[in-house]
């Protein structure tokens, strides 16, 4: 199997045009467990990435072991990132997978400078950090021990099972730092999910999940994103999501309709054209042109429909709209005063609103990629 038969410094044949060759690529691998996939490992340079300034997010700081995502899904707004390593934002995106083997060792070292100011960390925003090559390498634990070790609060966005490996590591962590965990599921229909998420495991597996977490002490935050016009916003698709997300004992729900950004409008009206030709016209009319989003009419009537939802099912609840540019999000890391002792806080993460001290740390150039 060449996963095990590689040499260091060896060219890998199969490898992408330049791949071979890439700055601080260590070996590109494949496996028969992942058939069609290679893995382009690479020592990264750094592995703080400062948020640029003119970002939405809420924060500023975020970790990405993985560029590129098993996960598949259609609709990935980060797909066009993969254009900066001379690979394309769909099955490139999909299939070749970079990955920052030494990650954690270069967060330890970023995080022992004296102008880290120990600010919230996300993990999750670009690329899965749980999706299924997690199983075979492991950064997350390393990631997590060393924002523990260090006193720095982070949060977990993912679709992915093997965050549960994790939870008593985090469960740990969360006695020392502000630690928050979040779930997305978009797709309750199991045929819609393998169709435009192919890689990702099933919502019952990520609601048990969150069932475990939950169990584990965690609020956890259910992210039902992207909504998707026609396809999963009936009155009887939302009542469904969000009946089986308050038996899974999440604590809140923050939900908005499906964003097309270039890269992932053009990937997901292929998938629309193969799958579902009867809505190009509808989709074309509310994402018309450069438009990434749905027409505020739209949003605003989907949040009608979504509040008496929320209200039934007892859940708390929040459309992405509510949350002005750059203000917390639910469930995600937020810029806040770091406290000099963060001890005993137990595993429940708060969110709260406080001004931003931002390190001296001189972020590397955009786009920051290893």
């Amino acid at each position: 199997m060449r996963w095990q038969g590689q040499q260091l410094g060896v060219d890998d044949t199969s490898a992408l045009p330049g791949m071979e060759r890439m700055d601080g690529l260590v070996r590109s691998v494949t496996t028969p467990e992942f058939a069609g996939m290679t893995f382009h490992e690479v020592l990264a340079k750094s592995a703080l990435n400062r948020v640029p300034g003119v970002s939405a997010m809420p924060f500023d700081w975020t970790v990405n072991p993985y560029r590129g995502c098993t996960h598949a899904c259609s609709y990935c707004f980060a797909r066009k990132t993969h254009e900066y390593l001379d690979l394309d934002y769909g099955a490139d995106f999909d299939s070749q997978i970079v990955v920052k083997v030494n990650v954690a060792e270069v967060l330890r070292g970023e995080l022992r400078r004296g102008s880290w100011a120990r600010e919230p960390v996300m993990l999750g925003t670009n690329t899965d950090p749980y999706q299924r090559a997690e199983g075979r390498y492991k950064l997350m634990p390393q990631i997590i021990g060393a924002l523990t070790d260090n006193g720095t609060p982070f949060s977990i966005l993912t679709k992915g099972t093997l965050l549960r490996r994790d939870l008593p590591l985090l469960t740990d962590a969360a006695q020392q730092v502000r630690v928050s965990l979040a779930m997305s599921i978009a797709v309750f229909d199991d045929a819609l999910q393998h169709s435009i998420e192919p890689g990702t495991p099933s919502a019952d597996a990520r609601l048990e999940t969150v069932r475990a977490a939950a169990a584990a002490g965690f609020r956890v935050t259910v992210f039902l994103m992207p909504i998707l016009p026609h396809l999963t916003d009936s009155i009887p698709a939302l009542d469904d999501a969000l009946a089986r997300i308050r038996a899974a004992g999440a604590a809140r729900v923050v939900y908005g309709a499906l964003h097309l950004r270039p890269g992932a409008k053009q990937w997901f009206l292929q998938w629309l054209e193969r799958e579902h030709p009867h809505l190009v016209s509808s989709y074309r009319g509310l994402y018309p042109g450069v438009s990434t989003q749905a027409p505020k009419a739209y949003r605003t009537w989907l949040g009608r429909r979504m509040r008496p939802l929320l209200r039934m099912h007892r859940l708390d609840g929040w459309d992405e709209d509510d949350h002005p540019r750059g203000r917390p999000q639910p469930g995600l890391a937020s810029r806040e005063q770091p406290t000099p002792d963060r001890r005993g806080l137990g595993p429940v993460r708060t969110t709260g609103v406080a001004a931003s001290i931002r390190p001296r740390v001189v972020p590397a150039s955009e786009p920051t990629l290893f």
